[in-house]
């Protein structure tokens, strides 16, 4: 079951969203740098993924649960399930994003996939975060699953 408090969404600013969206986060390359412990591979966004920067995209995907996924604000979202995903499967990073709910929003952990819409943030220099985010994210249902 899913918590939803306090949101109001508009699809028509939506700048991308589903399937096309996570295809376009798929365009990425990676630039090897060196550090004392080794290589480095930071990420070299598309053309397509830089002009999404900063706009609002709807990303369908699955909860992954984590210890911090007792804190309802925060979530990590996979475009394949749990058992396929990043962090547990075959998934890359370009297939995971870090969500940041706006405040007041909560949504409760599901199996189920969701649709989330907030504000794209590209992240090439923190590696101790995913490359992708979304900020001030509120949740906009459950999505269908084909």
């Amino acid at each position: 079951m899913l918590l939803l408090f306090g949101a109001t969404l508009h699809a028509q600013d939506v700048a991308a969203s589903g399937v096309t969206l996570w295809r376009t986060l798929e365009e990425i390359d990676y630039e090897i740098t060196q550090d004392e412990w080794g290589d480095l591979y930071l990420p070299v966004f598309s053309e397509r993924i830089q002009a999404l920067k900063g706009k609002t995209v709807e990303v369908a995907g699955f909860i992954i649960p984590f210890e911090e996924v007792l804190k309802p604000e925060y979530l990590i979202l996979s475009a394949l399930p749990v058992s396929a995903c990043f962090f547990c499967g075959s998934g890359g990073p370009e297939t995971v994003m870090e969500v940041r709910l706006k405040p007041g929003q909560r949504v409760k952990y599901t199996t189920k996939k969701i649709r989330i819409r907030g504000t794209l943030v590209l992240n090439k220099d923190n590696l101790d975060r995913l490359m992708y985010q979304l900020k001030d994210a509120i949740y906009a249902g459950y999505a269908e699953v084909p």
